[in-house]
């Protein structure tokens, strides 16, 4: 079972003229569905395509099309409400949601308002060990993308490329809950790991497969207490949001900047407008961008194109039974079988790769040494070299191979770092190579005492030194070592330098 002892962290203060002031901020994440067509036709939904080349009649909205939901987008939709713990609703609708956008070419958008397909949920965001915030979620649904509209090909003209037009999202609504702007960034990341865990999106935020709307605002100490009490928003301040967020840094910088811009205007007797902002990265302010829109703005109604999604219960069960191990299952099985710190399980579950990697190698063996060699060893030098897990040269097997030299004392832990060097740059089979090129340690305790008794002869000053203050043994001890090569079991080295020198 999962281990959920965590104490909430405690809201970020922000400090004005006048008061102490309190971030209340919540989330509307927009996933783009794994799904290799689209939601309601079968054209592509592959990235980087010529402009307008995966465009079925549909989503050009030619006269007399009409949409096909995809159920395989719904099937998503309910993995990634049971991988978010979410009542996952048996009867969803669509309706459409009004508006006019040159990118929309319906002029409406297919979204479900009144009947979402998931319910509420949460996600536990962990913000250092022992410490994390429950964000709850209101709802899941299903919708199709907008267009894009392209302004920088010409200066007196744009232009609209429809290939995203009727790709399935799903966005993903949260409750009020999150208090600052890592704790922001941190949600986010861990609703991208989930939906990677479970395959349901592809989390590639700088194509815009994942994308947030961040609704700031800012309250009294207190406030937030009395909202949670009473379900009434009026104990929290107006919010702002800020649209069409794709990067974690910018999440953070525009948060703190929106909320001592809303603190400011308040202090200074103003009243916050709510509306819909942009962030510029540029001048690291939010702009206006249009007044907020509220759901009668859009005109809802159901869609009459469209039939309830009406889906059994027993359907639900079986994509349940079918789901992966989540992060928070797998790191608390990773803490628990091989005895990792929180800090360790935390890195080998960041992504399934990762975890996958580390679980081969620590078969059979022991998980923390595992575990050190992929952390330290293996991502250390794939971060050096700005590289992913994928681009590992070493297999499983190879570091597994190493590890397994040092347990039976083939090499010693000097000697397996420059056979790691050797496996990384040029491959080929650990216990090969050590016996190819000369580099089992030394156990003969008769090679090792005829090195220590040739560094003795050779520093008799030093001999005296170290008779005095034992702690300088360490020195014959590194002398011999290099002496042998780096070849020398270093267990057996500091035994005999100890007898030799009569400590």
């Amino acid at each position: 079972m999962l281990d959920l002892t965590y104490t909430a962290p405690k809201p970020k203060i922000i400090s004005g003229a006048k008061h102490d002031w309190e971030l209340v901020i919540g989330m509307e994440v927009h996933a783009q569905v794994s799904s290799r067509a689209k939601l309601f036709s079968g054209a592509s939904t592959a990235f980087g395509a010529e402009p307008n080349s995966n465009v079925a009649f549909v989503d050009a909205a030619m006269p007399g099309m009409l949409p096909v939901i995809n159920e395989f987008c719904v099937e998503q939709a309910v993995r990634t409400g049971l991988g978010l713990k979410a009542q996952i609703n048996l009867f969803s609708a669509f309706d459409r949601k009004n508006y006019f956008y040159p990118d929309l070419p319906q002029g409406y958008q297919i979204s479900q308002l009144y009947h979402p397909i998931v319910g509420e949920g949460e996600v536990l965001v962990e913000l250092g060990e022992g410490v994390a915030r429950r964000v709850r979620i209101e709802r899941i649904h299903l919708e199709q993308d907008a267009g894009k509209s392209i302004h920088d090909m010409d200066p007196n003209m744009s232009f609209v490329d429809l290939n995203r037009t009727g790709v399935a999202l799903m966005e993903i609504v949260s409750r009020p809950d999150i208090r600052g702007p890592e704790e922001a960034a941190a949600y986010l990341a861990k609703l991208r790991q989930i939906m990677l865990y479970l395959g349901t999106c592809d989390g590639n935020m700088q194509n815009g497969n994942m994308r947030a709307d961040v609704n700031v605002s800012v309250c009294l100490p207190g406030a937030y207490e009395r909202f949670r009490e009473t379900g009434d928003f009026g104990h929290l301040g107006t919010r702002c949001e800020i649209k069409n967020m794709n990067s974690m840094r910018f999440i953070q910088q525009a948060i703190e900047y929106e909320a001592r811009r809303q603190i400011a205007i308040v202090e200074a007797g103003g009243k916050i407008d709510q509306e819909t902002r942009l962030y510029d990265p540029d001048k690291g302010e939010t702009r206006s961008m249009r007044s907020k829109e509220e759901a009668h703005d859009y005109r809802y109604f159901p869609d009459p194109d469209l039939l309830p999604v009406e889906i059994e219960q027993a359907w639900v069960d079986d994509i349940k039974a079918r789901l992966p191990e989540l992060p928070d299952e797998k790191k608390a099985r990773f803490i628990k079988d091989f005895g990792l710190t929180d800090y360790d399980a935390s890195v080998l579950t960041a992504d399934v790769e990762s975890a996958a990697y580390f679980e081969e190698v620590a078969r059979g063996r022991d998980g923390k040494t595992a575990a050190n060699w992929v952390i330290n060893e293996l991502f250390g030098r794939l971060k050096k070299e700005d590289h992913g897990i994928a681009d590992a040269p070493v297999t499983p097997a190879q570091l597994g191979g190493i590890i397994d030299l040092i347990g039976r004392g083939d090499i010693s832990g000097k000697i397996a770092k420059d056979l790691f060097e050797i496996v990384y740059t040029e491959g080929g089979d650990p216990a090969q190579i050590v016996e190819a090129r000369g580099m089992r340690q030394v156990t003969d305790t008769g090679a090792i005492e005829a090195a220590v008794d040739q560094v003795i002869a050779e520093n008799p000053a030093q001999v005296e030194k170290a008779k005095a203050n034992p702690k300088l043994a360490g020195w014959f001890v590194g002398q011999v070592m290099k002496v042998t090569g780096g070849k020398a079991n270093p267990a057996a080295v500091n035994q005999i330098v100890a007898a030799k020198l009569g400590l």
